[in-house]
């Protein structure tokens, strides 16, 4: 019995060893990544006279990128986020409205291993992003946005192939309306 308690310790040894071999020889070679995330920004308004908003909305991103190595790459995304409801009061009277926008994203991306499954990772590149409203009394307005994209997160490792991700993004400069340029993104990726 003792000799076969042996054996198994001794083979799950190996195992281990072999695929811990594998992890980090595959992770150093170049590889792509495509990935979804749920973004949250806060819905607020800067515009005179909103007496109510939506406050913070979940909403998708689409994400790919080329790891050069395990500490060098590049990624693109898309990030909708969402309509966002309102309310105002003004000289013309009161109403209500809606805002919507998205942004894109290219940027250069750096990553510190901290073990065999998590990894801190940084994010700078430029953006691009749209924002738009109307109300119902007719008012209405838009917003276009090049500037810097910036971001910081933790990766956690489930396989070789599947990961997880948590990051604070930042969209260019503050907006007047719709959502914030700051964004709290969680998402998977699988690579190739």
């Amino acid at each position: 019995m003792k000799k076969l308690v042996f054996a198994l310790i001794a083979s799950a040894a190996v195992a281990g060893a072999a695929q811990a071999q594998t992890t980090t020889t595959t992770t150093d070679a170049p590889r792509g990544y495509v990935g979804l995330g749920v973004a949250t920004a806060d819905h607020d308004y800067s515009l005179s006279g909103v007496t109510d908003k939506d406050g913070y909305k979940a909403s998708a991103k689409v994400f790919g990128g080329y790891e050069f190595n395990k500490t060098f790459g590049v990624e693109a995304g898309y990030t909708d986020f969402g309509k966002s409801d309102f309310s105002f009061s003004n000289a013309s009277g009161t109403g209500n409205g809606r805002s919507d926008g998205h942004a894109a994203y290219i940027a250069g991306k750096a990553t510190a291993p901290l073990n065999d499954q998590f990894a801190v990772y940084g994010k700078l590149g430029v953006e691009n992003s749209h924002r738009f409203y109307n109300t119902t009394t007719g008012l209405s307005g838009s917003s276009n946005d090049t500037g810097v994209y910036g971001a910081v997160g933790l990766q956690y490792n489930l396989t070789k192939e599947v990961s997880l991700n948590a990051e604070y993004e930042r969209y260019g400069k503050s907006k007047d309306f719709g959502a914030k340029a700051d964004v709290w993104t969680v998402g998977a990726r699988y690579n190739f």
